[in-house]
């Protein structure tokens, strides 16, 4: 008795099982679609979400290099290009490597405690 339906019902019943199969096999395909593609073993990351410490530390330099000439000047430091500067922090098209990075870390470092001229003077006389 529990299994009886009645007539009207069984053609409901027969789409809802079309539809939930139908459903399964969507959420298959889009969970395999969804799924990011396998990066290859030493591929090149680029910047975008999967970079999100690049991104950050290019924000942060971006607010030390609004006046003018001061690319160009950071360029020379990290013996760079200044063409390839303005891909680092306008376009965002590229990233460097992990060297230039650091050195850019160090520079960012220096950029924020500016040193004045009695902290070198303490400095040499310890």
């Amino acid at each position: 008795m529990q299994n009886y339906r009645p007539a009207k019902l069984r053609g409901v019943d027969v789409l809802a099982s079309s539809l939930e199969t139908a459903a399964v096999a969507l959420a298959r395909h889009l969970r395999q679609r969804l799924q990011p593609a396998p990066r290859s073993r030493g591929a090149t990351l680029r910047p975008g979400v999967e970079t999100p410490l690049w991104l950050a530390l290019r924000e942060a330099v971006r607010g030390h290099l609004r006046s003018r000439g001061a690319k160009a000047l950071l360029a020379r430091e990290l013996s760079l290009d200044p063409a390839r500067m303005t891909e680092f922090f306008v376009n965002a098209q590229a990233m460097p490597d992990a060297e230039r990075t650091l050195e850019l870390l160090a520079w960012l470092g220096r950029q924020r405690r500016p040193e004045t001229k009695r902290s070198r003077q303490a400095s040499v006389l310890r």
